[in-house]
């Protein structure tokens, strides 16, 4: 079973012109989910010494981050949205497809010099996971890695990842916007 039939395409949505990749129809399905982390836990089990920790950015990013935390026996730190975390926090505003955001780290969560295996579901533009980096970066965190279940290569997000010199890996790809 490919993992990008069980992904739903959702036309106009958030707003006009923009094909939304819905992977809540893939992990609703257990042989769709297990098939996402298998094929991530199969990847990152050899590296447990590549990376030390699990960051998941809001939200989709907890669902996959903290199943892939459990099998490979690593922590999970979550990136929020701002407003959400209730401790001492630092903040970065960065632009999405369709608009501007700002999300949040405890200034606690990880250790100086971790190594950590970044996640979220999609990489379109680059601007949440280039975020998300810059935040542990702030904390004194190298990225070994980031992983997608997709990448809309047409949308420059890979591009503007690998220009900055970061390694990704995504499960599948959707041509076009």
């Amino acid at each position: 079973m490919p993992i990008k039939s069980k992904i739903r395409t959702v036309p106009d949505y958030p707003k006009k012109g923009i094909m939304f990749r819905d992977i809540t129809t893939l992990i609703k399905d257990p042989v769709g989910f297990r098939l996402v982390i298998d094929t991530m836990v199969h990847r990152y089990i050899d590296e447990e010494a590549a990376f030390d920790i699990i960051v998941g950015i809001e939200s989709r990013g907890f669902i996959i981050g903290g199943a892939l935390s459990y099998a490979l026996g690593k922590g999970f730190v979550p990136v929020r949205k701002a407003g959400k975390l209730p401790a001492d926090k630092i903040t970065h505003e960065y632009t999405l497809e369709y608009g501007t955001d700002t999300i949040e780290m405890h200034k606690d969560s990880l250790k100086k010099g971790a190594k950590v295996l970044l996640i979220d579901d999609l990489l379109a533009t680059g601007g949440t996971a280039l975020a998300a980096a810059a935040l542990i970066e702030k904390l004194g965190g190298t990225i070994a890695e980031m992983a997608f279940i997709v990448n809309l290569p047409d949308v420059g997000g890979a591009k503007k990842l690998t220009e900055k010199g970061y390694r990704f890996f995504s499960l599948t790809e959707f041509e076009g916007d």
